[in-house]
């Protein structure tokens, strides 16, 4: 890679890590690119290079959705299918400890209207949700379809849970 690009990759990483920073601290609405532009120590219209406001945060929700798709896939490859569940939840727990402000980004863009917002969220969701599942079913847990439900709902009480802190929502099993 050329020095150019390795320089544009890493800038273009810097502005969605603070946007992630950013957005989950003010909010998308009340966000701006200049704030954007601040936290990652580049000009305003450095940000404009590669973003507008609104793919800026599908960017940064991609990203959120990649880390735990490849968290995820991670324990699939190595875990036994008595331990796959425990295993898929303690690997989402290690991304909220290090990555708390992404999963407020995915519970803020959960309300947010706009289609390329709601298509990364729907793309995101669904792609998590196929891929437990067709775990579950690899791994022969009964009634995959249910577990993956029940697995996905439990994991956003875990994040209401996390934003609200009150741990006593979320009873470990």
């Amino acid at each position: 890679m050329a020095k150019g690009t390795a320089t544009a990759a890493s800038r273009r990483s810097d502005i969605v890590s603070a946007a992630i920073e950013i957005f989950s601290e003010i909010g998308y609405y009340r966000a701006t690119t200049a704030q954007v532009a601040e936290r990652a120590a580049i000009s305003q219209p450095y940000v404009y290079r590669f973003f507008t406001k609104e793919s800026l945060l599908v960017e940064a929700l991609d990203v959120s959705w990649q880390r735990i798709v490849k968290a995820f896939q991670q324990v699939i490859d190595t875990e036994e299918p008595a331990t796959l569940e425990s295993g898929l939840i303690r690997a989402y727990e290690e991304i909220m400890g290090s990555h708390r402000n992404e999963a407020l980004l995915q519970m803020q863009a959960q309300t947010i209207r706009e289609t390329p917002v709601r298509d990364a969220m729907r793309q995101g969701t669904a792609q998590v949700k196929q891929l437990v599942e067709d775990a579950f079913t690899q791994a022969g847990i009964a009634d995959a379809g249910a577990r993956t439900t029940n697995f996905l709902a439990r994991g956003m009480l875990c994040n209401v849970a996390m934003a609200l802190e009150m741990p006593e929502l979320f009873v470990k099993e």
